[in-house]
């Protein structure tokens, strides 16, 4: 492609160390779609006949069904995707092929195709979202009523709702669903008509590519457009942050799944078991996707270092960019479908949590409200519960079983039938009635919307 200008081949660890098309051939769909999108518009300057036009269509469509179907053959010396199409069209339909680069650079192409095909990859990563929240809600309404305990400090808070605790995550979901939104808005500005750096003095009309091609835009600037890759530097940054958040569910998972908290029943088709042990039932799934996590993030800090010293505009280090995108999208949308159908599958123990959340030291906090409610100050409510869980733990009985007049002594306030009611459970929850709290109301409530939004 430029031997014009030099008078020796290139070398072979120079042709096999610069190459991309092991990795950037997936890039061929929309290298096709580009590549037409531009005939066409050399067309309509008048540089292409429509019969030369009609020529590279066919041809660029014949090609792209032998890639599909698995029986064109990439070459490493012609370097990337882009020559590789653009040689076989030359070799297939002769000196029209050899036309279609006219008014384009490499480097508004491959900025093209890479946009287009995150673009595809964001409405298929939205998609995986959406299944993943259908499994959290679906699981939720299976077991609607079920009580469990919630933690800080992994220590035992406050009893909610398993629904409330899984419709956190779908909440955090529907977040990450926004900023990949957010993102393919930010990329759907079309960069080819940009050139090397320049544009070209051969001019196109860029605004009808975009709108062939389904872009809401043009970029506004040649140089930031061949030099920019913030749209997967801010892909990646969402896919790490979705990332963390499969993460913190499947730590839950793991932890519910142990033998310790027995909460969560995971199908024998997504667990793993021992090659010595033969009693274990492990919950690999989850702890794959917290292990992937850090890929994630790695992938991301790998293109900011890349990107972070280039001077304007397009650089070889750019070439970098796509292999960790390509890699962290494969694992969020891996990651997305295996746990929509573990979710799915799996069961909750409601015997289990519902004993864990019997513990009356879980509701403690309900017994200063009642204080409260009653006209004591918070703090000092605070430190007057404080003193009869002290003084429980002390005489080694729960809290709801001290002698009554251990309550009657620490504030008139708590009677016998005052302790006595809030240490109820069920009420201890339906009185949970503000908005984002888990009363059953509620949460049905958000179930309901959730089951609606993602039909």
């Amino acid at each position: 492609m430029w031997k014009g200008r030099f008078k020796h081949e290139a070398s072979d660890l120079l042709k096999s160390y610069g190459q991309s098309v092991t990795t950037d051939w997936r890039l061929y769909r929309a290298d096709i779609r580009g590549s037409i999108a531009h005939a066409r518009a050399l067309a309509g300057a008048g540089i292409l006949t429509s019969a030369e036009f009609g020529e590279i269509e066919a041809g660029l469509n014949a090609i792209g069904s032998d890639i599909a179907s698995g029986e064109f053959a990439f070459s490493e010396d012609l370097e990337d995707v882009h020559m590789n199409i653009e040689a076989e069209l030359t070799r297939r339909i002769g000196a029209a092929g050899a036309k279609l680069h006219t008014a384009r650079s490499r480097n508004d192409q491959v900025a093209l195709d890479f946009r287009l095909h995150l673009l595809g990859a964001c409405g298929e990563i939205a998609a995986g979202l959406r299944g993943i929240q259908r499994a959290l809600v679906g699981l939720a309404g299976r077991h609607p009523s079920a009580v469990m305990p919630g933690y800080t400090h992994l220590q035992r808070a406050q009893p909610v709702l398993f629904a409330h605790h899984l419709l956190a995550y779908v909440e955090m979901f529907a977040r990450d669903a926004g900023r990949i939104e957010d993102c393919a808005k930010r990329m759907d500005s079309m960069p080819l008509g940009s050139g090397a750096i320049a544009g070209s003095t051969l001019v196109l009309d860029r605004e009808a590519v975009a709108a062939g091609l389904g872009f809401s835009r043009v970029t506004a600037n040649s140089m930031d457009a061949v030099a920019d890759r913030d749209f997967a530097c801010e892909l990646l940054a969402a896919l790490a942050i979705l990332g963390m958040h499969v993460s913190r569910l499947s730590e839950d998972i793991i932890l519910w799944a142990s033998a310790e908290f027995g909460f969560i029943e995971l199908s024998d088709r997504h667990t793993t078991g021992s090659s010595l042990m033969p009693q274990k039932k492990n919950p690999d799934i989850a702890e794959l996707a917290r292990g992937k996590t850090g890929r994630l993030y790695g992938n991301l800090i790998a293109l900011l270092t890349t990107m972070k010293g280039l001077p304007l505009t397009y650089n070889r280090d750019m070439q970098e960019d796509k292999e960790g995108v390509f890699d962290s999208v494969d694992t969020v949308l891996s990651t997305l479908a295996i746990f929509s159908e573990m979710l799915a599958a799996a069961s909750f123990r409601e015997d289990r949590a519902l004993a864990a959340a019997s513990d009356p030291l879980l509701l403690a906090t309900d017994l200063a409200d009642r204080l409260v409610a009653g006209g004591v100050p918070f703090r000092q409510a605070h430190e007057i519960i404080g003193r009869l869980v002290a003084r429980a733990h002390e005489l080694g009985t729960p809290l709801d079983r001290l002698d009554p007049g251990e309550f009657l002594a620490a504030s008139p306030l708590l009677t016998p039938a005052v302790v006595a009611a809030n240490f109820d459970i069920a009420s201890a929850m339906a009185a949970r009635r503000a908005t984002g709290a888990p009363s059953p109301e509620n949460v049905a409530r958000e179930i309901a919307r959730w089951t609606a939004r993602l039909e």
